[in-house]
């Protein structure tokens, strides 16, 4: 007999229905996530049938947590489903919209009896992968929350001392993550601080920081611009805004740290892969980048059925839609975001410093694309080769990558 398990995850409870190939409810029951309820889950299954042989398959609204680790080990097909995916399913039974947690066990099991083929099972990766992808993510969450703090600390500093924001002014905008300014912040909360400190004071914060080179004309300049004229807040007011600013800057001290602590172990586990040595041949891909690429498509080779499926997931392949006389090509909104920002990273550093990947993205300016449809282009055109070079096992050849195609008559087209 043909069966199907839904499972409706919840933080207290699950509640599970097992259907067969009519529909018909064959059991239900509601479970703990613990032990005992994941060993109830497995007794009802066997009593229904399932063996190893033949497995009984889940379908559940997450791909993560402890009870998915737990179905994943004992060997059956987990299908994790979109919950909007869900919502509307749920709507071609119910018009008034009533919602249960067992009408959505049933439905979760009921998607898997009609429509199995249209859903994918949690791709098959190795434990040192999803190891990868824990820590690359936490490492890109972290990188966020970095992004985050420095971003209200520097709002905040404008209103009240942006002679410090002129201290440690780059090229661009200034650079409230970097540790010369969190240890000079620290000392100098405020501009009547910030006048004061001495050219020793200074050096000494820079080099406890890490600094060790040109320190002395380092700590000139930062007390030269420190004690520039400039707008001021009463003196209360500009006292409680340097408190304010001391517990931002630990906020943005703990996420500087998460980051490259995080960073180093992901670096570290990513090096211990066997695809390690395929990434990073790839221009712009090295231990941080290609240990968030990695995270993102993993280490089963069979997760993505060819090239053009990996990019629609990354969303770097447009949308085509096509209606009568009206064609239209759009770009893809619906996409892994993480995969898609580690994409866009890749693609800038490539167009940077690879040449031939520079003349790509060069000849797309030149076709009329902007930067970001340009970037995105070769981003497109460098992840169908990753998923070239993974398949077969082979690296990164720019070479034969990025040969450009011609027409009849031999000259070269746009790619």
């Amino acid at each position: 007999m043909t069966l199907f398990c839904g499972i409706d995850w919840a933080e207290g409870h699950h509640d599970l229905a097992v259907v067969d190939a009519d529909g018909k409810l064959m059991a239900k029951k509601r479970i703990n996530e613990d032990v005992s309820g994941f060993a109830e889950l497995t007794d009802l299954l066997t009593e229904l049938g399932d063996t190893a042989e033949e497995p009984i398959p889940v379908a559940i609204e997450t791909p993560r947590g402890l009870l998915v680790a737990a179905l994943r080990a004992t060997g059956r097909p987990v299908f994790a489903i979109n919950p909007m995916a869900v919502a509307r399913y749920r709507e071609r039974h119910s018009v008034s919209r009533t919602k249960s947690d067992h009408a959505d066990a049933m439905t979760l099991a009921n998607i898997l009896r009609v429509d199995a083929h249209m859903h994918r099972r949690i791709p098959a990766d190795s434990d040192l992968a999803q190891a990868v992808a824990v820590l690359a993510r936490a490492q890109q969450d972290a990188i966020w929350r970095r992004t985050k703090a420095s971003n209200e600390l520097r709002a905040m500093l404008r209103e009240y001392y942006p002679t410090f924001l002129e201290a440690f002014a780059g090229k661009s905008a200034t650079n409230l993550a970097s540790s010369d300014a969190r240890a000079i912040l620290a000392i100098a909360p405020t501009p009547a601080i910030g006048a004061t400190l001495s050219k020793a004071r200074i050096a000494a914060a820079l080099r406890r920081a890490g600094r060790t080179r040109y320190v002395d004309q380092t700590a000139a300049d930062i007390k030269t611009a420190l004690r520039e004229p400039q707008l001021r807040q009463p003196t209360l007011v500009e006292d409680a805004f340097g408190r304010q600013a001391l517990a931002l800057l630990a906020s943005l001290d703990a996420a500087c740290v998460g980051v490259d602590d995080l960073g180093a172990a992901a670096a570290d586990a990513f090096r211990r892969h066997p695809d390690y040595a395929i990434i990073t041949s790839f221009p712009g891909l090295a231990d941080s980048t290609g240990a968030r690429m990695l995270a993102e498509i993993g280490d089963d080779r069979a997760r993505f059925a060819d090239a053009r499926a990996l990019k629609a997931y990354a969303g770097s392949a447009p949308v085509t839609r096509a209606s009568g006389r009206s064609i239209s090509v759009t770009y893809r909104r619906i996409k892994n975001d993480r995969l898609a920002a580690v994409g866009w990273l890749w693609a800038f550093i490539a167009a940077t410093h690879c040449e031939p990947a520079k003349v790509h993205y060069r000849r797309r300016r030149e076709h009329g694309d902007r930067h970001s449809t340009a970037l995105r282009h070769l981003f497109n055109r460098m992840l169908g080769q990753l998923y070239h070079c993974l398949q077969t096992g082979q690296p990164f050849d720019e070479t034969k990558a990025f040969h450009q195609p011609t027409d009849t008559r031999g000259e070269p087209v746009a790619a």
